[in-house]
């Protein structure tokens, strides 16, 4: 058992070794890249979290979206997203949430 032990270590340890088979993701030198498109909008009528989870919520369904936050403080909504965005989509998505897209900010 102890050998099996230090045999996981030294494998977990060499240079070029990692779950990929290219070694990349074990040493730490994997190059990451976070694309997206990320446009802030305008929002008026949020006043609480309640608010935000709800701009969050539909706007969160449109295709492509894939991080929303909603601040109720500043009426700001900043969406990231694979591609840019139809305005009239997330306006539709702000109007079924119950609020107002002024437009973006």
């Amino acid at each position: 058992m102890t050998a099996e032990t230090k045999t996981e270590t030294e494998t977990a340890q060499a240079p070029g070794s990692g779950c990929c088979g290219g070694g990349a993701c074990g040493t730490g030198t994997a190059d990451v890249q976070i694309g997206g498109v990320t446009t802030v909008y305008q929002v008026t009528g949020m006043t609480c979290g309640h608010c935000e989870g709800a701009v969050s919520s539909e706007i969160s369904e449109l295709p492509g979206v894939t991080s929303v936050e909603a601040v109720a403080s500043t009426g700001r909504v900043t969406v990231i997203s694979e591609a840019p965005l139809d305005d009239a989509a997330v306006r539709e998505a702000v109007d079924e949430a119950g609020y107002e897209l002024v437009g973006q900010a």
